[in-house]
Protein backbone atom coordinates (compact mmCIF):
# COMPACT_ATOMS: atom_id res chain seq x y z
CA UNK A 1 0.00 0.00 0.00
CA UNK A 2 1.16 3.41 -1.34
CA UNK A 3 0.18 5.08 2.02
CA UNK A 4 -1.91 3.96 5.44
CA UNK A 5 -5.48 4.28 4.45
CA UNK A 6 -8.00 5.01 6.81
CA UNK A 7 -9.95 2.70 9.40
CA UNK A 8 -13.01 0.94 7.43
CA UNK A 9 -15.84 1.09 8.26
CA UNK A 10 -18.02 -2.37 9.03
CA UNK A 11 -20.13 -2.25 6.05
CA UNK A 12 -16.68 -2.22 4.14
CA UNK A 13 -14.76 -4.72 6.48
CA UNK A 14 -18.34 -7.22 5.26
CA UNK A 15 -17.22 -6.47 1.95
CA UNK A 16 -13.76 -7.46 2.77
CA UNK A 17 -14.31 -10.13 4.36
CA UNK A 18 -16.52 -11.65 1.43
CA UNK A 19 -13.61 -10.73 -0.97
CA UNK A 20 -11.08 -12.85 1.60
CA UNK A 21 -13.24 -16.04 0.75
CA UNK A 22 -14.46 -15.16 -2.51
CA UNK A 23 -10.79 -13.95 -3.41
CA UNK A 24 -12.23 -11.84 -6.76
CA UNK A 25 -15.67 -10.53 -7.17
CA UNK A 26 -17.70 -8.49 -9.11
CA UNK A 27 -20.12 -6.10 -7.69
CA UNK A 28 -22.88 -7.57 -8.24
CA UNK A 29 -21.39 -11.13 -6.86
CA UNK A 30 -21.01 -9.14 -3.76
CA UNK A 31 -24.60 -7.38 -3.32
CA UNK A 32 -26.05 -11.27 -3.51
CA UNK A 33 -23.41 -12.51 -1.03
CA UNK A 34 -24.37 -9.40 1.62
CA UNK A 35 -27.84 -8.32 0.68
CA UNK A 36 -29.44 -10.98 -1.42
CA UNK A 37 -29.12 -9.01 -4.77
CA UNK A 38 -32.02 -6.07 -4.85
CA UNK A 39 -30.86 -3.29 -7.00
CA UNK A 40 -30.40 -0.72 -4.22
CA UNK A 41 -28.24 -3.15 -2.63
CA UNK A 42 -25.80 -2.99 -5.65
CA UNK A 43 -25.29 0.70 -5.72
CA UNK A 44 -24.04 0.38 -1.84
CA UNK A 45 -21.82 -2.44 -2.47
CA UNK A 46 -20.38 -0.20 -5.37
CA UNK A 47 -20.05 2.63 -3.37
CA UNK A 48 -18.21 1.22 -0.65
CA UNK A 49 -16.29 -0.58 -3.27
CA UNK A 50 -15.33 2.71 -4.26
CA UNK A 51 -14.22 3.99 -0.82
CA UNK A 52 -12.39 0.57 0.21
CA UNK A 53 -10.54 1.54 -3.45
CA UNK A 54 -9.47 4.96 -1.92
CA UNK A 55 -8.53 3.21 0.84
CA UNK A 56 -5.82 1.37 -1.10
CA UNK A 57 -7.88 -1.77 0.22
CA UNK A 58 -9.27 -3.42 -2.69
CA UNK A 59 -8.17 -3.20 -6.53
CA UNK A 60 -10.21 -2.77 -9.54
CA UNK A 61 -9.49 -4.87 -13.03
CA UNK A 62 -10.93 -3.59 -15.78
CA UNK A 63 -9.85 -5.81 -18.57
CA UNK A 64 -13.27 -7.71 -18.68
CA UNK A 65 -16.74 -6.84 -20.11
CA UNK A 66 -17.36 -7.31 -16.08
CA UNK A 67 -15.14 -5.41 -13.25
CA UNK A 68 -13.64 -7.71 -10.81
CA UNK A 69 -12.50 -6.64 -7.62
CA UNK A 70 -10.01 -8.16 -5.30
CA UNK A 71 -8.86 -7.21 -1.85
CA UNK A 72 -5.08 -5.54 -1.73
CA UNK A 73 -5.03 -6.01 2.21
CA UNK A 74 -4.93 -9.33 4.28
CA UNK A 75 -6.97 -9.78 7.27
CA UNK A 76 -3.86 -9.77 9.32
CA UNK A 77 -2.53 -6.74 7.89
CA UNK A 78 -5.83 -5.45 9.32
CA UNK A 79 -6.18 -6.75 12.25
CA UNK A 80 -2.86 -5.38 12.67
CA UNK A 81 -3.62 -1.62 12.06
CA UNK A 82 -6.51 -2.20 14.07
CA UNK A 83 -4.42 -3.12 17.13
CA UNK A 84 -1.81 -0.51 17.41
CA UNK A 85 -4.91 2.25 16.21
CA UNK A 86 -6.52 0.96 19.27
CA UNK A 87 -3.41 0.73 21.53
CA UNK A 88 -2.41 4.21 20.46
CA UNK A 89 -5.89 5.68 21.69
CA UNK A 90 -6.10 3.36 24.73
CA UNK A 91 -2.61 2.82 25.86
CA UNK A 92 0.08 5.04 25.15
CA UNK A 93 0.72 2.97 21.38
CA UNK A 94 1.80 -0.40 24.21
CA UNK A 95 -0.26 -3.67 23.30
CA UNK A 96 0.98 -4.94 26.45
CA UNK A 97 -2.47 -3.83 28.27
CA UNK A 98 -4.28 -5.14 25.27
CA UNK A 99 -2.81 -8.53 25.18
CA UNK A 100 -2.97 -8.74 28.94
CA UNK A 101 -6.55 -8.29 28.79
CA UNK A 102 -7.23 -10.67 26.22
CA UNK A 103 -5.04 -13.26 27.86
CA UNK A 104 -6.76 -13.39 31.48
CA UNK A 105 -10.55 -13.25 29.79
CA UNK A 106 -12.69 -16.22 30.76
CA UNK A 107 -13.47 -16.55 26.87
CA UNK A 108 -9.51 -16.89 26.36
CA UNK A 109 -9.52 -21.15 25.55
CA UNK A 110 -7.53 -23.83 26.15
CA UNK A 111 -6.86 -23.96 22.10
CA UNK A 112 -5.65 -20.40 22.58
CA UNK A 113 -3.73 -21.05 25.11
CA UNK A 114 -1.96 -23.32 23.41
CA UNK A 115 -1.69 -20.95 19.89
CA UNK A 116 -0.17 -18.17 22.23
CA UNK A 117 2.31 -20.75 23.39
CA UNK A 118 3.43 -22.07 20.28
CA UNK A 119 3.62 -18.69 18.87
CA UNK A 120 6.10 -17.75 22.21
CA UNK A 121 8.29 -20.42 21.83
CA UNK A 122 8.43 -20.56 18.07
CA UNK A 123 9.64 -16.37 19.18
CA UNK A 124 11.87 -17.03 21.72
CA UNK A 125 13.91 -19.48 19.41
CA UNK A 126 13.93 -17.30 16.16
CA UNK A 127 14.55 -13.95 18.37
CA UNK A 128 12.35 -12.21 16.47
CA UNK A 129 8.78 -11.84 15.75
CA UNK A 130 7.67 -13.14 12.48
CA UNK A 131 6.39 -9.57 11.92
CA UNK A 132 10.17 -8.15 12.27
CA UNK A 133 8.64 -5.50 15.12
CA UNK A 134 10.87 -6.32 17.82
CA UNK A 135 8.80 -4.34 20.43
CA UNK A 136 6.72 -7.59 20.30
CA UNK A 137 9.72 -9.05 21.90
CA UNK A 138 9.62 -7.51 25.46
CA UNK A 139 5.16 -7.15 24.77
CA UNK A 140 5.73 -10.91 25.02
CA UNK A 141 7.97 -11.67 28.11
CA UNK A 142 5.40 -9.03 30.28
CA UNK A 143 2.20 -11.33 28.82
CA UNK A 144 4.42 -14.41 29.73
CA UNK A 145 4.94 -12.93 33.47
CA UNK A 146 1.48 -11.36 33.84
CA UNK A 147 -0.04 -14.90 32.67
CA UNK A 148 2.13 -16.97 35.11
CA UNK A 149 1.22 -15.02 37.99
CA UNK A 150 -2.51 -15.00 36.81
CA UNK A 151 -3.64 -17.71 36.21
CA UNK A 152 -4.46 -19.95 39.93
CA UNK A 153 -4.68 -23.36 37.71
CA UNK A 154 -1.52 -23.58 37.60
CA UNK A 155 -1.30 -22.72 34.26
CA UNK A 156 2.06 -21.14 33.01
CA UNK A 157 3.10 -19.85 29.46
Amino acid sequence: MANQPTDVTEAELAVLEQLWQMEEASARDLAEKLYHDNQSAQKTVKKLLERLEAKDCVTRDHSGPIQLFRATIERDDLIDRRLRALAESLCDGSLTPILTQLVRSKTFLRKDRESLRALINELDKSGKPRNKQNENDETIRKIRNEASHAHPSGIHF
